[in-house]
């Protein structure tokens, strides 16, 4: 950031330490959550008036020397030096919890700052969504982010963190996101925050504990509240989006809107007042709070580029169980009824809450053998498709070496025959246009996300029901379903019109919306209005290329003009030498073609510079998109003061037995208790090798299960030999892999086995076919993590959230007397 004042420009020069000009010394009490131990000490202070009197204040670098014990001549309880193991962060106390001698800890933290000293900054991290695995993985994040800050190597090329999960970075968002949701026709969409949503309708909640029985947070009315709890907060608050599909409510929104019109509504906004004076009376209660109520049901789920049902579903064996009511081979107990207040608790919970699985495959891996109905969809090489990561700056085509063979169809193509027999169903049952409610999150990058410094719930009286500010957005939308055929095969005029943009900023399009309408053998009539065609893949795909500031030069111009505007800086010289790039997926097939700098990504690439984040903010001085516009060690908030998380600490893992999924499981014969990891896939990840027997070859024609030799010859396992590894969520039976390369205590199942090649029988759970490596799983939710309307806590898609966890997970392990299958 500039060092100016905002509103008259005087430049200032930000303080980094009150410790040579303090008005006073107070103590402050930190906790240090490993050894569960409070410190008191010294904080350099200077006062100032405000309108409820006067404050002490402090930079927060001093409370980060307070923090981690260091002590520059002010009283308090500080660490008499590294070796002293009962004080927080100190090399011997580390040793405590890593195993990483202090020796080590010491060395390698002098060569990294002298590292980046000598390199101005060129100390690197790469981190894997492995880490979004564990309970405490925010704060895992933000232990790699603090050394990276403190020692000046973000925003810098060869250095920072760089975050790799797989397909993530989806780079032509501007244009892509529109048509992906349909917003070239209508504004508010649906899109969902997936762990929330599994987490509540799949009734893991039901099974959970208190999360302060793993979570180590300080005891106040917000971390006493269930995890379920904590969801409808999150849901009733606008931080986090909850749809059971489709309705909202436990009724249908169609029904609301009419009863609202026999209520006197005229106008859209009567209606949204209509609808929050209902929830204001409890007379319309969120489905969220009643997911087991029969109107909460999702009822149809489409299955598209994911195996849901085995490689995604952190919980396998209670999909198995409230979604589908086949069987299954969990054992917990439900406890949660002793804890929740916000959700109604039903005796009995329901099974087959799904009436229809729709799964859009080339394989038949373990969701299409669950699904209703398996469409045949084209692999890789059978279709036109785009693909891009968050590792480099290039968008990959996928093209077709051959036709898609017999019945199959691209994704695109399935989707398009999908919404043309809707449409045609629509013209019988829902003939005329009806008025929906969509809720729409607090989103980033809109006034709304600062409107909730403070935590309060209008639907305890706390403060008023104002949508979009103390709550969701409620928004109402026409919809006429005899159209969703011609608005799925055309771009609608909203991009024209509305323009585009992503992250915070925007450009206008119109001219580049009508260069599409001059092709005249690639438009579609619809009624008796011309549109851009998206009938096709490839017009969707140069649709996509068309518009967007990464692969269109002239609107990455306007991008970064209009970031100039937002900014009060110049921008624009960045896309100056890239304004003739203009990209089509023939461009993509002839040569790999990089993508233009842009102020929706934090990197520059311009001079042929290779993408690093945080460049942009760093060189160019553009604010983080954060409440203060910097980079953060402190999070003023008070979601994470109450949990205990607003500076960076440590947080010792959920102890053996603290998630309650060892409560029913019988530790029979000789076996252990182990913590078990799933990585990802060894030899399999990305490849469909499992349908290749000679391919499973590479991995004993099935999936194992990685030992340590102490801890396979305390088991009197041998390699190859069949066990049986299981807790209350369910079980896996393989063969095992003995090696010196796993440590012991700790077994590894690489994702995903499939329950069409590993069909061995259990003999913990009388005999059924066991699961695979998500039946030892269940949905553990981080509770702060769904905390929104604040700054960069606020839902974004793809965004914000909080994560699925399965490596903190507990099994025994016990060699099979008797292999069946």
């Amino acid at each position: 950031m500039k060092f100016e004042d905002a509103e008259d420009g005087t430049k200032y020069e930000p303080l980094l330490t009150l410790l040579n000009n303090k008005d006073e010394v107070v103590q402050v009490q930190f906790t240090e959550f490993g050894l569960g131990l409070d410190a008191k000490r010294g904080v350099p202070v200077k006062y100032i008036e405000t309108t409820d009197g006067k404050v002490p204040v402090t930079t927060v670098y001093d409370l980060i020397m307070g923090q981690y014990g260091i002590d520059r001549g002010l009283e308090g309880d500080y660490p008499k030096s590294y070796d002293d193991k009962k004080a927080a962060y100190t090399p011997a106390w580390q040793e405590i919890f890593t195993g990483i001698s202090k020796k080590s800890v010491i060395g390698f933290a002098k060569d990294w700052a002298r590292t980046a000293e000598i390199t101005e900054g060129k100390c690197m991290i790469i981190i894997g969504a492995g880490i979004n695995h564990w309970y405490h993985n925010n704060l895992i994040y933000r232990a790699g982010i603090m050394a990276l800050m403190l020692s000046g190597c973000v925003g810098r090329n060869g250095g920072g963190i760089n975050h790799y999960v797989g397909q993530e970075k989806l780079a032509p968002m501007d244009s892509w996101a529109a048509i992906m949701s349909g917003k070239d026709w209508q504004g508010a969409v649906r899109l969902q925050q997936a762990p929330i949503w599994h987490y509540m309708h799949s009734d893991q909640w039901r099974y959970d504990p208190k999360h302060t029985d793993y979570n180590t947070v300080p005891k106040n009315e917000l971390t006493d509240l269930h995890t379920a709890d904590m969801v409808v907060k999150a849901v009733k608050n606008g931080w986090m989006p909850f749809y059971p599909l489709y309705p909202q409510y436990t009724r249908s929104n169609l029904d609301i809107t009419e009863d609202a019109k026999k209520s006197g509504a005229k106008t859209d906004a009567d209606i949204k007042n209509y609808v929050v004076e209902k929830l204001k009376s409890k007379e319309l209660t969120h489905a969220v709070s009643d997911p087991d109520n029969e109107m909460s049901y999702p009822r149809v789920w489409y299955i598209w580029r994911g195996n849901a049902l085995m490689s995604s579903s952190k919980g396998h064996e209670y999909f198995m169980k409230h979604y589908l009511g086949t069987h299954h081979n969990d054992i917990a107990d439900e406890v949660a009824d002793k804890f929740v207040k916000e959700v109604n608790f039903m005796k009995d919970a329901p099974k087959g809450k799904m009436d229809l699985i729709v799964d859009l495959n080339f394989r038949m891996d373990t969701s299409a053998l669950y699904s209703d109905i398996v469409l045949p969809a084209a692999s890789w090489y059978e279709k036109a498709d785009l693909n891009s990561t968050d590792m480099h700056s290039f968008i990959h085509p996928l093209a077709k070496a051959i036709n898609p063979v017999w019945e199959a169809k691209s994704d695109w193509a399935i989707f398009r025959e999908i919404a043309r027999v809707t449409t045609d169903l629509a013209k019988t049952n829902i003939p005329n246009p009806v008025k929906d409610i969509v809720n729409v999150p607090i989103l980033h990058d809109t006034k709304g996300e600062i409107s909730q410094p403070e935590i309060k719930d209008w639907s305890k009286g706390e403060c008023e029901p104002i949508p979009g500010k103390t709550m969701h957005n409620i928004v109402v939308i026409e919809r006429d379903y005899t159209k969703i055929y011609d608005k799925f095969i055309s771009l609608g005029r909203n991009v024209k019109t509305n323009g585009l943009g992503a992250h915070g900023n925007g450009f206008q399009c119109g001219d580049f919306y009508d260069q599409l309408l001059e092709d005249k053998e690639h438009v579609q009539k619809v009624g008796n209005e011309i549109y851009p065609s998206l009938k096709e893949d490839e017009e969707a795909i140069n649709a996509i290329l068309h518009l967007s500031s990464l692969t269109n030069g002239v609107l990455s111009h306007r991008a970064y003009k209009g970031a100039e505007k937002r900014t009060g800086l110049k921008l624009s010289d960045i896309s100056e030498g890239s304004q003739d790039v203009k990209i089509n997926y023939l461009d993509l097939q002839a040569q790999p073609r990089r993508y233009n700098s842009t102020p929706f990504w934090s990197g520059l690439m311009n001079d042929k510079r290779a993408y690093a984040a945080y460049t942009y903010n760093i060189e160019r001085l553009v604010p983080w998109r954060t409440l203060t516009g910097r980079q953060h060690f402190y999070l003023d908030h008070e979601g994470y003061i109450k949990f205990g998380e607003n500076l960076p600490t440590f947080k010792p893992s959920p102890k053996p037995g603290t998630l309650g999924e060892l409560r029913k499981s019988i530790k029979a014969g000789n076996a252990k208790m182990l913590n078990v990891l799933t990585p990802h896939g060894k030899w399999n990840i990305h490849s469909t090798y499992g349908d290749t027997l000679r391919m499973l070859t590479l991995s004993r024609g099935e999936m194992p299960c990685w030992l340590s030799e102490e801890d396979a010859e305390e088991l009197g396992v041998k390699d190859n030999d069949y066990v049986e590894v299981h807790n209350d969520n369910g079980v896996f039976c393989t063969r095992a892999c003995v090696t010196a390369r796993i440590p012991k205590g700790v077994c590894i199942i690489y994702h995903s086995p499939e329950r069409t090649y590993q069909p061995v029988k259990s003999q913990t759970r009388g005999g059924k076919v066991s699961g695979g490596h998500n039946s030892l799983m269940r949905v553990h939710l981080k509770p702060n993590l769904m905390v929104g309307g604040y700054a960069q806590f606020t839902y974004h898609f793809n965004y914000w959230g909080p994560v699925g966890v399965n490596r903190d997970t507990f099994v025994y392990v016990q060699k099979m007397d008797k292999v069946v299958k």
